[in-house]
C-alpha cells in the first residue's frame, strides 16, 4: 500500500483528537482498506505520546489485557493517545472501556478500530452511548485509487476496492488468491463464523459467491434461496445478508417508497461492496460481456453512493425502474446509470411524475470520475440548490 497517500478520514480524526476533551473515536470498516495505516500516519505526526495495541495479535485477550493497555497509556502522561485495533476481539470490550473511561474522564484520548460492524454497533449502543463518535471507513473509491495508483475506469471495474491487492494485479490467479485468502476468508472465518451462529458454514460461504454474481441486481429472497443447496427459508437468506452487510462485504438496497412500510416487503437489490468482489468470482474475462460490464459499472456507482450520508435505495413500478434513489437533508435524487448496455430511461420519467421535486441525474463513464471525487458538490451542482 502506498504510504504517501492519505485517506480523508485521517485529517478528520486529527481534527477531532486535537479538540479539548474529545470523545472516544471509533473507526469501523472492512479489513484491508487502510484503517491501521491511516492511524499510523496520524500517530507519526501528532504531538504527544501514544500507545498502540492490536487485539488481533494476541492469543488471549480479555478485560485484563485491555486494562494493561490502558494503564500503559496512562503512564505516558495526561492527554496521551491510546489506540486499540480490532477491539471487537475482546469479550465485553465495551463494558470495560466504559468503566475505564468513566473513572478517568478525559485523562486519555482514545481511538478504537474494528472490522466487524455488528459486534461494534452492539457494544456502542449498549454501553458507550453518549461517549463516542463513530467514523465509517469504506472501500477505496475510484477517485482514491486513481490518485494513489493511477487507476483508469477499466482497471477500477476489474480490480477496484482493495489497495493491498494492487501488487498482484499482473497475475490474476495470485490476485484472486490474495482476495480469497487474506480478505474474504479472514472476514468469513474470523469476523463472522467465530462470533455468530451459522448452522452450515459451507452453505454460508456458497451464499457469498451466489450473491456476488448479482451485482446491482434486484433479486427475490425466494430466488436466492432456490440457488442454495438447502431446504432453508427466506429468513435464512436475510440473516446471511445481514451478516455480510455487518462485515462490510455485501449490502442490500430496499425499494424506495414515500410510505416506509412498503419498503420492507420488497426484493433487495444486491450491492457487493466494491467491483473486485464481483470480478474475482467471474474470472479474468469478467468485463468482456457488455451486459456484465454494465452491471459492474452500476455497482461501482452504487458502492460510492453508499459511502455518503443519507439513504440509498432503488425504485421500481411494474417495468419502470430507477437504478438509485438518494435522499439527504430533504433533497431527493433519482440516478440512472448509463454504461453502454441497452436500457430504457422510461423509469426516470415515470419516477419524476410521481416525485416532481426530485433531481434526475444521469451517471456515465464520462462524469463518474467527478461524482467519485466530489459527490456532494456533483449532486448539488445538478440540483441547482
Amino acid at each position: 500500500m502506498t504510504h504517501s497517500f492519505e485517506r480523508a478520514f485521517v485529517a478528520q480524526l486529527e481534527k477531532r483528537l486535537v479538540e479539548a476533551a474529545p470523545l472516544i473515536q471509533v473507526l469501523v470498516g472492512p479489513r484491508q482498506v487502510g484503517k491501521t495505516t491511516g492511524v499510523r500516519q496520524l500517530l507519526a505526526r501528532l504531538p504527544g505520546s501514544h500507545h498502540y495495541a492490536n487485539a488481533d495479535d494476541q492469543l488471549v485477550t480479555d478485560r485484563s489485557w485491555l486494562l494493561a493497555q490502558w494503564q500503559q497509556a496512562l503512564l505516558l502522561g495526561e492527554g496521551a493517545l491510546l489506540v486499540i485495533d480490532e477491539v471487537q476481539k475482546i469479550p465485553n470490550w465495551s463494558d470495560a472501556i466504559k468503566s475505564l473511561w468513566d473513572k478517568q474522564a478525559h485523562r486519555l484520548r482514545v481511538v478504537l478500530l474494528g472490522s466487524s460492524s455488528l459486534q461494534i454497533q452492539v457494544g456502542l449502543t449498549e454501553s458507550l452511548a453518549g461517549r463516542f463518535e463513530l467514523t465509517r471507513i469504506y472501500h477505496w473509491t475510484f477517485s482514491e485509487l486513481s490518485e494513489a495508483f493511477g487507476y483508469d475506469l477499466e482497471r477500477y471495474l476489474m480490480y477496484g476496492g482493495y489497495p493491498g491487492a494492487v501488487t498482484f494485479e499482473a497475475d490474476h490467479n495470485r490476485w484472486y488468491a490474495y482476495l480469497k485468502d487474506a480478505i474474504i476468508e479472514a472476514v468469513i472465518g474470523k469476523d463472522i463464523l467465530q462470533n455468530r451462529k451459522v448452522a452450515n458454514p459451507a452453505l454460508f460461504r456458497q451464499a457469498f459467491e451466489i450473491l456476488c454474481r448479482y451485482p446491482a441486481q434486484e433479486i427475490s429472497y425466494t430466488k436466492l434461496l432456490g440457488q442454495l443447496q438447502d431446504k432453508g427459508n427466506t429468513d435464512l437468506v436475510k440473516y446471511y445478508l445481514e451478516l455480510y452487510t455487518g462485515a462490510f462485504l455485501i449490502y442490500s438496497l430496499e425499494k424506495y417508497s414515500a410510505k416506509a412500510w412498503l419498503t420492507r416487503t420488497s426484493s433487495p437489490k444486491i450491492l457487493p461492496a466494491c467491483p473486485a468482489l464481483c470480478t474475482m468470482s467471474a474470472g479474468a474475462h469478467a468485463l468482456a460481456d457488455p451486459e456484465q460490464r454494465g452491471r459492474v459499472f452500476e455497482l461501482a456507482v452504487g458502492a460510492e453512493l453508499l459511502q455518503l450520508p443519507g439513504e440509498l435505495s432503488y425504485w421500481r413500478e411494474k417495468n419502470a425502474e430507477v437504478d438509485f434513489v438518494y435522499r439527504y437533508q430533504g433533497n431527493l435524487y433519482a440516478l440512472e446509470v448509463k454504461s453502454g448496455r441497452k436500457k430504457s430511461t422510461k423509469g426516470l420519467d415515470t419516477f419524476m411524475k410521481h416525485f416532481p421535486d426530485a433531481t434526475p441525474v444521469i451517471v456515465t463513464p464520462d462524469n463518474f470520475p467527478q461524482l467519485s471525487r466530489t459527490p456532494m458538490s456533483f449532486l448539488a451542482g445538478l440540483s441547482g440548490r
